[in-house]
């Protein structure tokens, strides 16, 4: 693969406007990669690949491919497949495929509108789920391929106020952990990648109950680790091929252990969890 085994490929990164998707472009980039852009808002795209090109760590002509940037809504199903096939004509290929766009939430269940729920499982599982389909064969037909799912530790986790969230990540986790032993003998790849908390806008637009934008950045958002790293990290781990990488301080991968070993005391924590935080979520639902 790029760095000392990514080689040229060329990787198709969803939701690389902002954020993870961002630092990955530009890691996947200075490795040597040939990378595709994707997101729906083109301006920002186009952006991000200014910046990659006018900060390469690379020397002149190392990497002779500027990114390309493509206009991709995952909510809107039916142009997946158009989607897919243009960004498979521009290489003929697509090496490694990072599905990494969604949106994140924060409600209650019982005040949470059902569309908010389908709206982010489309856009977190469904979406990637159709995009992986629609590339997939070919991956097949030409040998190899990668596909990396940038899912959360909360698809391993349900905490509170992040039902639909959680739920749409529990789901990516499911569909690819089975498609990982489906592919396995078509020497096609899949890396599940479950982040703590990463200092983007995720929490800022995230979505309420009732569809309005959140609008505020968490404390545990703004103390969460550097887009940067994270992707460090998960350029590394897809170098090695790792099955599954939790990037995610001491307490997280407790919680998932606690979650697997001692799931009542886990509750108990959840419980306590869910009785501090409904007044905060209560008060900034009535600032907005």
């Amino acid at each position: 693969m790029c760095s000392a085994s990514l080689g040229i490929n060329v990787v198709l990164i969803t939701g690389g406007s902002s954020g993870l998707g961002e630092a990955l472009a530009r890691q996947f980039y200075n490795a040597g990669c040939r990378v595709i852009l994707a997101s729906r808002r083109l301006d920002e795209l186009n952006r991000v690949r200014s910046n990659i090109m006018k900060n390469s760590k690379l020397v002149p002509f190392q990497n002779v491919y500027p990114p390309v940037v493509l206009k991709l809504d995952l909510a809107d199903l039916q142009n997946v497949p158009s989607f897919a096939d243009e960004a498979w004509k521009i290489y003929h290929r697509i090496d490694i495929l990072v599905n990494n766009a969604g949106i994140s939430y924060r409600g209650e269940v019982m005040t949470t509108n059902l569309e908010i729920d389908l709206k982010l499982m489309i856009v977190n599982y469904i979406g990637h789920t159709a995009l992986t389909k629609c590339l997939l064969s070919a991956m097949v037909e030409q040998g190899n391929g990668h596909i990396v799912v940038i899912s959360s530790v909360q698809g391993k986790l349900g905490i509170p106020f992040r039902s639909a969230y959680s739920a749409s990540k529990h789901a990516l986790e499911g569909f690819f952990d089975t498609l990982r032993a489906e592919v396995a003998d078509y020497n096609v790849k899949v890396t599940v990648v479950s982040p703590g908390y990463i200092r983007t806008n995720l929490s800022v637009n995230a979505l309420t109950g009732d569809g309005r934008v959140y609008g505020l950045t968490d404390p545990t958002t703004a103390n969460g680790m550097s887009p940067n790293y994270a992707a460090s990290e998960i350029l590394e781990s897809v170098a090695a091929e790792d099955e599954e990488v939790v990037i995610a301080g001491f307490g997280a991968k407790t919680a998932i252990l606690l979650r697997a070993l001692w799931p009542s005391m886990y509750f108990k924590i959840m419980n306590s969890r869910a009785r501090r935080g409904r007044p905060n979520l209560l008060n900034k639902a009535k600032e907005q």
